[in-house]
């Protein structure tokens, strides 16, 4: 789940010049997301796995660690040259979300959306290729995430829907003044760590289509994942338009 100020404003490609230009950012968001994907995985690998020697044995714990690593990941990659060039999404809600907010433009949604599922497949094939067996088996199953068995469905979708929706207005807040937009990276770092380890044990704490797509493909687990690919979409549209209902009621206040 990751973002940063867009490389490009809306409608700042002209037509006859963009599917080039977009298909460079899109591959960028590709091997990010792959990247992420790799490192959660490994994280998930040598953290939770028993056989593991630095094998973290309290699940609050071990998710703790994984939020903060990742939280860290998603800034150093928000920041570096091919995150600057796309955008550093890496998260099709996040790409969804800054569409809805106008900071997007609507013609590179596909590419991008597209770009990070396929990323998201292939990251995780190579933690597969990487460490070998163990990551296809209980309790690693490719890292994909599971609720806590208390939480019904119903619960699942609203907690992660919530989080997207909480989280766009944050992107909203950050992305509106230039002070903001240069902190946006620390921002989402830090949301991302609280996430995890919060929700983690609970919802699971996905908030990013794509941090559970290539994971359930290759462990051909399909439990809750439409809830997990279609809740952080949601959210990022209805924390979009809460954002636009907010803005006409601001400029109405009388001044002061």
């Amino acid at each position: 789940m990751a973002t940063t100020t867009p490389a490009v404003p809306a409608q700042a490609d002209p037509p006859t010049t963009a599917e080039p230009g977009i298909l460079c950012r899109a591959t960028c968001e590709f091997g990010l997301t792959g990247i992420l994907l790799f490192f959660v995985v490994t994280g998930v690998r040598w953290l939770i796995a028993p056989d593991s020697p630095i094998s973290v044995h309290d699940i609050h714990c071990a998710l703790a660690i994984l939020g903060v690593t990742i939280g860290m990941l998603l800034m150093v990659f928000m920041t570096s040259p091919p995150g600057r060039r796309s955008g550093g999404h890496l998260n099709p809600a996040v790409t969804i979300a800054l569409w809805r907010l106008g900071a997007f433009p609507a013609r590179a949604v596909v590419p991008y959306v597209t770009a990070q599922l396929a990323g998201s497949v292939a990251g995780t094939a190579l933690g597969r290729l990487v460490w070998g067996p163990a990551v296809s088996r209980v309790p690693i199953g490719y890292a994909t995430v599971h609720a806590d068995p208390a939480w019904d469905a119903t619960a699942i979708l609203t907690a992660e829907t919530g989080v997207l929706v909480l989280l766009t207005m944050m992107l909203s807040v950050f992305l509106a003044h230039p002070a903001g937009r240069r902190l946006l990276p620390c921002a989402v770092g830090l949301a991302t760590a609280v996430i995890i380890a919060t929700l983690g044990p609970l919802s699971g704490g996905s908030a990013n289509p794509a941090r559970q797509f290539g994971p359930a493909l290759l462990a051909q687990d399909t439990t809750h994942l439409w809830i997990y690919l279609l809740a952080p979409v949601l959210g990022a549209v209805l924390g979009a338009a809460l954002v636009a209902l907010a803005k006409p009621r601001t400029a109405q206040r009388p001044r002061c």
